[in-house]
């Protein structure tokens, strides 16, 4: 298995949503993570589960949210690019995926 290795603002991202459904309803940004977890998972175990999106990156979608870790896989590491929201305009990860 390889480690992963998460960028600054998919980390970042992680965080403010998990921050939002807690806010919504106690528990939630912890079943938030959860899912974050089983993705990880499932990415640690069969890398190349996840979709193809844009060139060679793969998109892991969550189960109870509108969500995906958005991924690539190197030789050494798996590297979590963006924990996206599947509404969000599709531009925003343009600098991080170039």
């Amino acid at each position: 298995m390889s480690p992963i290795r998460f960028l600054a603002p998919a980390k970042e991202e992680m965080s403010a949503s998990a921050r939002y459904y807690e806010q919504q309803l106690t528990g939630l940004g912890h079943r938030f993570l959860g899912e974050v977890a089983r993705a990880l998972d499932a990415i640690k175990a069969y890398p190349d589960s996840g979709a193809p999106f844009c060139g060679n990156y793969r998109r892991k979608l969550f189960r109870l949210f509108p969500y995906a870790l958005l991924y690539r896989i190197e030789p050494n590491e798996i590297v979590i690019v963006a924990v996206m929201h599947q509404h969000r305009k599709p531009g925003y990860l343009r600098n991080r995926t170039d």
